[in-house]
């Protein structure tokens, strides 16, 4: 059983090694990566995922410079910031931890940030680079289960992909990134009919709806490869996902766990990102 599961906590850490290694290198060279990361408000989880952020980057060597600004903080102040980030050398990449205060337009915010230290993946110029094949940042969650896939020995090319879910930040660059790989993909979402038909066609399955286990063995093929995207919480207040993970388990040949899947990856792809900042502009 244990082949089946595809351990996102363990190849995220395979990938922090490569990157320590890589920015050991750097050093040596007299470059060193720096990011910037910039909280405004005190929303918990936000607090969580930041200091996760500054952890991954402080065991991969990357200089974390921080910014912690109150709720009141105005849009011009963080735009006045941004601008400040954008022309510094000393800083490769720039995150802006979502979701902003609702006085702030975060939308305004995410296009103020030079593409060039856009980390994330988020600004439109990195999603038009990926949608044409340029380089370019691509979004941390699609990148890290493209990483799940390869080093799972999972086969791309041909395979028929189904995802469910078309959002900017999964979803869609998740298309890109799986047609990049030469899959045949199919995205679904809430208007599509059969559901059930079209992800049972599916060799790769990856669900990314928020619906806590939606998604059961009747929905797949036998020896399916099933990547759970959802962070949703069961009736009894438990971290689960979209997919039904116990009910999927006998019937698929891999799949991702919640938590310890998908998530760990997302994390060790923006320190990926923030270390190819330095040699790809």
């Amino acid at each position: 059983m244990e082949e089946k599961i595809i351990d996102g906590k363990f190849i995220s850490q395979t990938i922090k090694d490569e990157l320590r290694d890589r920015v050991n290198k750097l050093k040596e060279e007299g470059k060193e990566v720096s990011l910037a990361v910039i909280l405004v408000g005190n929303d918990s989880a936000s607090q969580v995922y930041v200091r996760n952020k500054k952890k991954a980057c402080e065991y991969v060597g990357i200089r974390s410079l921080s910014y912690e600004l109150p709720e009141e903080t105005s849009e011009e102040e963080l735009l006045k910031l941004i601008d400040d980030l954008n022309e510094r050398e000393d800083c490769q990449g720039i995150l802006v931890q979502l979701p902003l205060p609702k006085h702030i337009d975060s939308e305004k915010v995410l296009l103020r940030i030079d593409p060039k230290k856009d980390v994330d993946g988020f600004h439109p110029v990195s999603v038009g680079n990926l949608s044409i094949g340029n380089p370019g940042f691509v979004s941390c969650t699609p990148a890290g289960i493209i990483e799940l896939l390869k080093r799972s020995g999972v086969e791309l090319d041909g395979a028929n992909a189904v995802i469910v879910g078309r959002s900017n930040i999964v979803g869609k660059p998740m298309a890109m990134l799986l047609l990049r790989e030469n899959c045949t993909v199919t995205i679904a979402h809430s208007h599509t009919r059969n559901l059930s038909e079209v992800t049972s066609r599916a060799d790769i399955l990856i669900a990314a709806i928020g619906k806590p286990k939606f998604f059961k063995a009747k929905d797949v093929k036998e020896n399916a490869v099933v990547i759970d995207v959802g962070m949703d919480r069961d009736e009894n207040g438990k971290l689960c996902g979209d997919v039904d993970y116990e009910d999927m388990l006998p019937k698929v040949s891999k799949i991702t766990p919640v938590p310890g899947g998908v998530g760990p990856m997302t994390i060790a792809m923006l320190m990926k990102n923030c270390v190819d900042a330095v040699d790809l502009f």
